[in-house]
């Protein structure tokens, strides 16, 4: 099972680079955002890899960090989501902005990648709700400033984020800021307390 590649970059298409390591071409499969990463042909560089192997094929699937193939394998937990569709949404999303968008219940921010309609967004968002948490646990992925809030302060940052959705901000904007405000604020934390810590720190964001 091959985990990273380290060699010479020796081709690039639109889906996909070959890394030359030792004299062998791998063919690796990566999103836009990864593509977009990558040195010029002919430099060094290094992949995170996922490997597929199936009865009829094997295939790498490549990553800058380690934290976008979990990200990868995490999407690819939800029913209907396969290798292509994962690639796409991380083509769409980097993966902080993919667990804040899980956090707030962002259904829309996923159908923006190819391939992702209503349905599977709100699959996306629901499958991996309680996964947003366990990821914040174990320090690996979700950035602090959209950590899931606990207990009677998370029904106040909900409260919060509805709020200021119905006054115009984005959800995940919203989202970002309560959880923001909610953390700043510690356990005693109440609606009208975030309200207005938010909209301070989102005016000050917006100026």
């Amino acid at each position: 099972m091959i985990a990273k590649l380290r060699g010479r970059l020796d081709s690039i298409g639109s889906d996909f680079a070959v890394v030359d390591v030792g004299g062998v071409g791998y063919l690796v499969f990566c999103g836009t955002r990864t593509i977009a990463g990558l040195p010029q042909v002919g430099e060094a560089v290094e992949l995170s890899i996922e490997t597929h192997v199936r009865e009829d094929h094997i295939h790498l699937f490549g990553f800058a960090t380690a934290r976008e193939r979990e990200m990868f394998t995490t999407l690819m937990t939800v029913q209907g989501v396969g290798a292509k569709v994962a690639l796409a949404i991380l083509s769409a999303l980097p993966s902080d902005q993919i667990m804040q968008a899980i956090g707030a219940g962002d259904e829309a921010a996923f159908k923006r990648a190819n391939g992702v309609g209503g349905k599977l967004a709100a699959r996306i968002v629901v499958e991996l709700k309680d996964k947003v948490a366990a990821f914040a646990v174990a320090g690996a992925m979700l950035p602090k400033s959209a950590a899931p809030v606990k207990g009677a302060k998370s029904s106040a940052v909900d409260d919060a984020v509805s709020a200021l959705v119905n006054l115009g901000y984005g959800r995940m904007e919203a989202f970002g800021a309560a959880s923001r405000a909610a953390q700043a604020a510690g356990e005693g934390a109440n609606f009208q307390a975030l309200i207005k810590a938010s909209l301070k720190a989102l005016g000050g964001e917006g100026g």
